[in-house]
């Protein structure tokens, strides 16, 4: 595990680099999640191919720290992910990013698209509104969910899931579905049409239809779809996404 401090969220950020040959892949996890929780199953799959790996832990998430005053806004993550670029010298990456982290990913496009070799997001948030999950954490307010509502979403969540939720601040979660539920401007669906370099849409084949994945096949945008999965992709089918992005990755080597 490996630690840079963030002057964007004034405190210690970490992250796992896993070697491998090529430019990086940087891997960007959604709301109450955490890449060291979420990929490594994606990026050790044989799959893969033995590409280079950069899973960061987003401020407030896994082992990085939670600083109170940071606002955990998809914009401001985004800009902690450039640190991390600079911080690593990285000139070119791929980058992949699920749920928010489909979000941030496309605002770090957005932000650095030289550096951007291509561009793979899996069911993000393209629009305001949030999804089901950031709209519930949202509908309360903050110091309600901080002093019950977590504790409360920690009891009902019986999957292996709830050990990465427990690891994501109480404050950050509620930031960050907050963040979700208000959106950008322009909207991140129309930052990702407007990304001028090669680009992907994934889909768990359980979340379909879907009227977003719809909207960027109208595009002539390419949707890749993951068989047998929903939502949580990462740790339902983990080799058919490392399938999946290293088929794209292939493309525009």
């Amino acid at each position: 595990m490996n630690s840079f401090y963030s002057q964007q969220a004034q405190g210690w950020v970490r992250w796992q680099d896993l070697p491998g040959h090529g430019d990086p892949v940087v891997f960007i996890h959604g709301l109450g999640c955490a890449s060291s929780y979420e990929y490594p199953r994606v990026v050790t799959d044989p799959a893969f191919g033995g590409r280079r790996a950069i899973l960061i832990d987003l401020p407030g998430s896994g082992y990085s720290e939670r600083p109170a005053s940071f606002s955990y806004r998809t914009s401001e993550q985004a800009k902690v992910i450039v640190e991390l670029l600079d911080h690593l010298q990285l000139d070119a990456c791929w980058l992949y990013g699920h749920s928010m982290g489909g979000s941030i990913a496309i605002e770090v496009a957005a932000l650095v698209p030289q550096r951007i070799r291509a561009l793979a997001v899996s069911e993000p948030n393209f629009y305001a509104g949030g999804g089901v999950f950031s709209r519930v954490i949202a509908a309360e307010a903050e110091a309600e969910f901080v002093t019950c509502g977590y504790a409360m979403l920690l009891g009902q969540e019986k999957t292996p899931w709830a050990g990465s939720l427990q690891s994501n601040a109480s404050w950050a979660m509620w930031r960050g579905a907050k963040s979700l539920v208000d959106g950008i401007a322009p909207s991140w669906m129309a930052l990702f049409s407007r990304f001028p370099r090669p680009k992907t849409l994934i889909f768990g084949e359980l979340s379909l239809p879907d009227n977003d994945a719809q909207q960027v096949l109208d595009q002539g945008i390419e949707v890749r779809i993951i068989p047998q999965a929903g939502h949580s992709m990462s740790w339902e089918q983990p080799a058919a996404l490392a399938r999946a992005l290293s088929a794209f990755i292939a493309e525009h080597e």
